[in-house]
């Protein structure tokens, strides 16, 4: 590790910035942690982590703790361009680390649950375009950050896949993965999207934080990564998930059935779509080493009848 740091983390009580702080604090790093739920307080003060309620409009609130600290870390919403316009104007001129988050979402193909070969590599901002207005938005917001460099802030953009494990925070765990057991537990099956052959890249919760401390560390300014470490289907996830809560064999979902906990563009666009990166340069040029190889070895040693309740 090299100098310790004051970082300002957003999204501190979720699972990608609870994650985040803690491995920040661990790192011997000092951190500031923004939270809408002042109920959360206590958690992050037992992780070491300086709880600051508000929220991401408060732009006032976020340009004095992004000023006040060595770093920032963007974790609390990938799609919210305010906030990342204003830590841009608080940082300009510093040299200071900017990571934001974004969501390997935005290259999703296909929402049938079928299998696509579409590969995406991280020079894919360069010129390509996403064909939904929210992904084309998420695109936009990602090549803000990516252009800070020229203000002199170390910026950099850590575009996460499927993360999947137990947050530090209490409580938080995988945005899709609690998706499928919500739904399980609604009414007794567990479903995929169509035959569930969609594929989405994945990386363990913690691999990602490591990831998180490397790149502040380290990563030049203006730097795009991937973060994944393997891919699997959700047809493959699904069984584990059903062998791990004790149901019987998944079934299709039927977007016209009664009843569904699922809404059903979220279903459509993230659970039956596919989303294949690579994580070429976080390896190549941070040294990043992933100690997690499997979402379905992780399933099936979990304990997951607390998630999703």
């Amino acid at each position: 590790m090299g100098v310790p740091l004051h970082v300002f983390v957003t999204g501190a009580s979720g699972l990608i910035g609870g994650t985040v702080a803690a491995r920040l604090i661990e790192s011997g790093h000092t951190v500031t942690g923004l939270i809408r739920d002042e109920s959360k307080a206590a958690a992050l003060t037992r992780l070491g982590i300086e709880p600051v309620v508000g929220t991401l409009d408060d732009s006032e609130v976020l340009t004095q703790l992004a000023r006040r600290a060595d770093g920032v870390v963007n974790a609390a919403d990938s799609d919210h361009r305010g906030a990342v316009e204003t830590f841009i104007a608080a940082l300009a001129g510093s040299g200071k680390p900017l990571l934001h988050t974004s969501g390997s979402g935005f290259v999703a193909t296909g929402t049938t649950g079928e299998r696509s070969e579409v590969v995406f590599g991280e020079d894919v901002l360069g010129g390509w375009e996403p064909d939904h207005p929210i992904r084309a938005a998420r695109v936009a917001i990602d090549r803000l950050v990516l252009a800070a460099a020229e203000q002199d802030v170390r910026s950099a953009v850590l575009c996460n896949s499927l993360v999947y494990g137990p947050g530090r925070v209490p409580g938080r765990q995988s945005v899709l993965i609690d998706a499928l057991i919500r739904q399980a537990r609604s009414d007794g099956v567990v479903r995929h999207v169509g035959a569930g052959r969609n594929i989405w890249s994945n990386v363990h919760v913690e691999d990602m934080a490591d990831l998180y401390a490397l790149a502040l560390e380290k990563s030049p300014p203006g730097a795009f990564y991937f973060v994944e470490n393997g891919e699997e289907s959700f047809a493959a996830m699904v069984a584990a998930l059903a062998r791990a809560l004790g149901m019987t064999a998944p079934q299709p979902w039927d977007p016209d059935s009664p009843g569904n906990v699922w809404d059903p563009q979220f279903a459509l666009h993230a659970l039956g779509s596919n989303s294949r990166v690579r994580a070429t340069r976080a390896r190549d040029l941070l040294g990043w080493r992933p100690r997690h190889h499997s979402v379905i070895e992780w399933i099936t040693g979990a304990d997951l009848r607390g998630t999703a309740s």
